[in-house]
């Protein structure tokens, strides 16, 4: 399982990023893809997944509204559109994904259940 995060820089506050997250190694069309982030002295966040079989999606509430989470099966790539960027967003993201666990809330808040992750890319919004 390999999961290759991109997409993250410096932005201005209220400014606009869109992240990806290319999976190969498995079959990402079987499995939810989520996004969580950790700022320096914080604990994990999960940010947003996305599910397997409908395209269903959850967030968290401190960014719901403002990020989109999507997938492109045909090019394997999950994306996290974030707009309206707080200095509060600043954190390493990553992608994830787990064989098991479902895109939920619950997975979202428990993210010592996601097995697979990727290697991050670093996200800074500047006030």
């Amino acid at each position: 399982v390999q999961l290759q995060a991109s997409g993250g820089g410096l932005v201005q506050s209220g400014g606009s990023l869109r992240l990806s997250c290319a999976a190969s190694g498995f079959s990402p069309d079987h499995y939810p893809l989520f996004w969580f982030r950790q700022a320096p002295g914080k604990e994990r966040e999960g940010v947003s997944c996305i599910s397997s079989n409908d395209d269903s999606t959850y967030y968290a509430d401190s960014v719901r509204g403002r990020f989109t989470i999507s997938r492109d099966r045909a090019k394997n790539t999950v994306y996290l559109q974030m707009n309206s960027l707080r200095p509060e967003d600043t954190a390493g993201y990553y992608c994830a994904t787990d064989f098991e666990a479902p895109c939920s809330r619950s997975a979202l808040r428990n993210s010592y259940a996601v097995d697979y992750w990727g290697q991050g890319t670093q996200v800074t919004v500047s006030s």
